[in-house]
C-alpha cells in the first residue's frame, strides 16, 4: 500500500540524533601478557643492579676419613648484573569547552583521555619489554634504553645457522653488567618441534621450571596446527558442535607450559626479511621482573589558556634475575 499523505517520515526529518552509544568501543588490545606474568619491584637509581650466583656444578665428592689437610674448596661469589631505567609518558591537553560538553560516550574529556593515555603507555611497554635492544645510559640528548628480554638471553638459545647466522647478545663485562649489544638475527626458518622440546630441556637442565611460551600469532597457529606431541590429539564431541584445532598448553618431559600469544612481539628487518613475532620465547616468570623508579602517575601541567594539559608518565626498566632461566628460539617466521 502507499504512504498516507503527510506521514512524516525520517527522510524527512533533520533534527534526528546521531545512533551514538553512550559508551566507546575499542578493538585495540589492552592485554600485556609479559606484564601480567611477571614480578614488581621499586628501584632507587636509574642504572640498577642486582646479583646472580651460579653454584659449582655437581661431582663425586669423596674424602678420606680424618683427612689431616683439606683444600679449600673455590669460593661461590656473585655476579653483579644492571640494567637502565627508562622514561615512557603521555600528554593530554583537553581544551575547557570540550571537557564541559556532553559528548557520546564522553570520549573527549580529560579524564577519560587520560585512562587512553594510561593504557597506551602500558602497550608500549609490553613492546619494549620483549624487544631486541640493548641497554643505554642515554645523555643530555638522548634517552636512557632500558634491554628489552631479547638482549639477555645467551645460554638456552635456539638460533638460526645457515644463509646468515645468528648471534648471541653480549654484556658490558665479560660475563657481568649489562647488555651492550643485541642479538644479531640471522636468517628465518620454520619453527620445529624439536627446537622447542631442546630449549625447555636446556632450561630445565640450569635449574629452571619454565612454564610460559610466549610467541606471535602465525607461530601460534603453527603450534596448534603442527606439534603432534607423542600422542594424537582429540575431544569427545558427543553432543558437541564445536571444532577444536588450537593448542593452549603443551605438556613436556620438564613441565607444563601455557601457549600465550601475543600481539606486541616486535617486527624487525633483518637480512632483507621483515617478520613479525621473529622470536619465540620459554619463560620462567619467577625469575624476571619489571621495576619501577618512578610509578606511573599523572601531573597537572601548567595551565596557559582555555585548556588543561596532563602529563602521564613513569620510569621503569627489566630485570632478568637470572638469564639461564629462560630461552629462546630465534629467526622464526610462523608462515613456514
Amino acid at each position: 500500500m502507499g504512504v498516507t499523505a503527510n506521514t512524516n517520515q525520517t527522510y524527512n526529518s533533520t533534527n534526528i540524533r546521531e545512533d551514538l552509544q553512550d559508551a566507546y568501543i575499542s578493538i585495540s588490545s589492552t592485554e600485556t601478557p609479559v606484564q601480567a606474568a611477571l614480578g614488581r619491584k621499586s628501584i632507587s637509581s636509574t642504572y640498577y643492579e642486582w646479583n646472580t650466583v651460579d653454584l659449582a656444578n655437581p661431582a663425586a665428592n669423596r674424602v678420606k676419613e680424618g683427612e689431616a689437610a683439606p683444600g679449600n674448596s673455590a669460593p661461590t661469589n656473585s655476579k653483579r648484573m644492571g640494567n637502565y631505567s627508562t622514561i615512557s609518558d603521555k600528554v593530554v591537553d583537553v581544551s575547557t569547552t570540550n571537557d564541559a560538553v556532553n559528548g557520546a560516550g564522553n570520549v573527549q574529556t580529560i579524564a577519560q583521555q587520560t585512562a587512553f593515555k594510561l593504557k597506551e603507555i602500558k602497550r608500549d611497554m609490553e613492546v619494549m619489554l620483549v624487544s631486541n635492544i640493548a641497554a643505554d645510559a642515554g645523555g643530555a640528548d638522548e634517552a636512557r634504553v632500558t634491554a628489552g628480554l631479547p638482549a639477555w638471553l645467551r645460554s638456552n638459545v635456539d638460533r638460526s645457522t645457515g644463509t646468515v647466522d645468528g648471534a648471541n647478545p653480549t654484556l658490558s663485562g665479560t660475563t657481568a653488567g649489562f647488555p651492550n649489544a643485541a642479538a644479531t638475527d640471522g636468517s628465518v626458518r620454520a619453527l620445529t618441534e624439536a627446537m622447542l622440546k631442546g630449549v625447555i630441556a636446556s632450561c630445565w637442565d640450569a635449574g629452571a621450571e619454565p612454564s610460559i611460551v610466549l610467541c606471535g600469532s602465525a607461530v601460534k597457529q603453527k603450534i596448534s596446527s603442527a606439534f603432534t606431541g607423542s600422542a594424537t590429539k582429540y575431544q569427545d564431541m558427543t553432543g558437541k558442535k564445536e571444532l577444536v584445532a588450537a593448542i593452549d598448553v603443551y605438556v613436556s618431559d620438564f613441565g607444563t607450559l601455557t601457549i600465550m600469544p601475543s600481539r606486541f612481539l616486535e617486527t624487525r628487518t633483518a637480512n632483507s626479511q621483515t617478520v613479525a613475532g621473529r622470536d619465540v620465547f620459554v619463560l620462567d616468570p619467577e625469575y624476571a621482573k619489571v621495576c619501577f623508579l618512578q610509578n606511573m602517575k599523572q601531573t597537572p601541567l601548567a595551565k596557559t589558556g582555555h585548556s588543561d594539559r596532563r602529563l602521564i608518565a613513569c620510569e621503569w626498566g627489566l630485570q632478568v634475575d637470572q638469564e639461564s632461566a629462560h630461552g629462546i628460539i630465534a629467526d622464526i617466521d610462523g608462515s613456514l
